[in-house]
C-alpha cells in the first residue's frame, strides 16, 4: 500500500473539523430527542448512502461488500456504533468541552494499541509519554471535583472505544479499501441500532428533522475522511493531527453552547496533547534512522 503521510495529515484535519460540527448537532438533539434514536437515524442514512454508492460502483453492491475479514469488519463497525452512542450522551452530561479534552486521550491510546494490534514497535520513550499523558488526564478529571467519578468513564470510554476503532481501521486497510470499509460501517451500524432505536422511538418536529438531515450529512463526510486517512497514511504518523478535534470541538462548546473553559482542564489537555505531540516526533526520528542488516 502506497503511503502519502501529507495527504493522511490533511484528511485528518478536514475529519476533525467535520467531527466537531457533528458533535455540535448531536448534543442539540440529544438534549431534546433519544439517543439511541438519534444513532439509529443517522445509520439509516449512513446504509442508504453506501447501498446506493456501491450500487453505481463497478461490480455492484456484492464488489464492494466483499472483504476477506467480515467478521473484523463487524466488529470494528460495531465498536464505531457503541462509541457513537456512549459519546453523544455524554456531549449533554459533561459538555462538549470537557468532554473533548478527555476524549483527547484517544491519540495517546492509538499509540499503545498499535503495538499489539499492528505489531508496531512502541519504545519505552514512547510508553513514558502516554503515562505522561494519563496524568494530563487526571488533571483534567481534578481529583475531588465532580468530574472525578463515573461521569468521567463516559468520555474516557468513548476516546478508548474510537482509539480501538481508529486502529481497526489500519488494520482493515491492509486488505479492503475505502469504499469496502466505509460499506459495513454503515450496513452494521444500521442493523445493530435498528432494533434499539425502534424501542426508544420519539416523535421528531420540523426542526428536528432539518437539524438531523445536516447531522446524518457530516456524520457521512466525517466517518469516510476518518477512513479514508488510515488507508493513506501510517497510524503512528497522522494520529498527531487528530488533537486538532479538541479545539474544533472547544469553540464549538464555548460559542454555540457557553461551556465554561476551566483552567485546569486547559493545564491537563495541554499535558496530554504535548504527550501526543512528542510521541508523533519519536516516531519521526525513529522512521528517520537506518535500518541495520
Amino acid at each position: 500500500m502506497n503511503q502519502n503521510t501529507a495527504l493522511g495529515i490533511g484528511i485528518m484535519i478536514a475529519a476533525c473539523f467535520v467531527f466537531s460540527t457533528q458533535d455540535g448537532f448531536s448534543r442539540l438533539l440529544a438534549s431534546q430527542y433519544s439517543v439511541l434514536m438519534i444513532v439509529m437515524i443517522r445509520y439509516w442514512a449512513h446504509a442508504a448512502y453506501v447501498l446506493v454508492r456501491a450500487a453505481r460502483q463497478p461490480g455492484g453492491i456484492r464488489a464492494v461488500a466483499r472483504t476477506r475479514q467480515p467478521g473484523m469488519q463487524i466488529l470494528r463497525s460495531s465498536v464505531l456504533t457503541a462509541e457513537i452512542c456512549l459519546a453523544i450522551a455524554s456531549f449533554t452530561l459533561v459538555g462538549l468541552v470537557t468532554h473533548t479534552a478527555l476524549f483527547s486521550a484517544g491519540p495517546l491510546l492509538v499509540t499503545a494499541l498499535s503495538g499489539p494490534i499492528l505489531g508496531e514497535k512502541i519504545g519505552w520513550r514512547r510508553w513514558t509519554a502516554v503515562a505522561v499523558g494519563m496524568c494530563g488526564i487526571l488533571v483534567i478529571i481534578g481529583p475531588g471535583s465532580e468530574m472525578f467519578g463515573p461521569l468521567a468513564l463516559m468520555p474516557l470510554g468513548s476516546a478508548f472505544l474510537f482509539a480501538l476503532y481508529g486502529v481497526m481501521n489500519r488494520y482493515v486497510a491492509r486488505q479492503d479499501n475505502t469504499d469496502t470499509s466505509f460499506f459495513w460501517t454503515g450496513i452494521t451500524g444500521a442493523a445493530v441500532m435498528t432494533p434499539i432505536g425502534l424501542w426508544a422511538w420519539q416523535p421528531m418536529d420540523a426542526a428536528g428533522w432539518a437539524v438531523m438531515a445536516v447531522l446524518c450529512c457530516t456524520a457521512i463526510l466525517g466517518h469516510w475522511l476518518y477512513i479514508r486517512c488510515y488507508e493513506v497514511a501510517e497510524a503512528s504518523a497522522i494520529q498527531p493531527f487528530a488533537y486538532f478535534h479538541l479545539l474544533f470541538a472547544s469553540i464549538v462548546g464555548i460559542v454555540f453552547f457557553a461551556d465554561p473553559l476551566v483552567p485546569r482542564q486547559v493545564l491537563g489537555a495541554a499535558v496530554v496533547v504535548g504527550a501526543g505531540i512528542f510521541t508523533w516526533w519519536r516516531e519521526r526520528q525513529r522512521a528517520a534512522l537506518p535500518r541495520r542488516l
